[in-house]
């Protein structure tokens, strides 16, 4: 039974955690038009999903995601770009291409990053939602 709900819950709770970081990703690339040679950051979040999906799917063989290793205590931890550790099977950052480069070697356009954060948040709040009514038709069914 608790495996039916993880696998009914599986899908959202990937999508939460992927559009949490993305949300992430795109406040450090707003909170950095400013910053010279700054280059903006993102994610394929369809792709990134899939993998995510895939990887907890017991019925889809997946190769684990090479992670960094710590081989001696001196070591830091990997940091992505907005200072969070790096986890294995974390999306990896690719560098978005501008349309109009700016003359301080900045590559965030402002338009772009709003639209892409305003976007962000409308999928994260929906999948919110279908989660809430997920739970709530799930709670019916085990009530009666």
């Amino acid at each position: 039974m608790i495996g039916k709900l993880d696998q009914a819950l599986a899908f959202h709770e990937a999508a939460l955690k992927l559009g949490a970081q993305r949300q992430q990703v795109l406040a450090s690339n707003i909170a950095n038009a400013d910053t010279p040679n700054y280059k903006a950051r993102d994610f394929d979040f369809a792709q990134a999903l899939q993998g995510a999906v895939g990887r907890g799917n017991p019925a889809t063989p997946s190769v684990p995601a090479p992670g960094l290793a710590r081989t001696t205590a001196g070591h830091q931890a990997a940091t992505g770009a907005n200072g969070a550790t790096l986890v294995a099977g974390a999306p990896s950052l690719l560098y978005r291409t501008g349309v109009q480069g700016g003359v301080d070697g900045n590559t965030v356009d402002m338009e772009v990053e709003r639209n892409q954060f305003t976007n962000n948040a409308l999928r994260y709040e929906a999948s919110i939602t279908m989660i809430s009514s997920q739970i709530k038709n799930l709670l019916t069914a085990i009530q009666g």
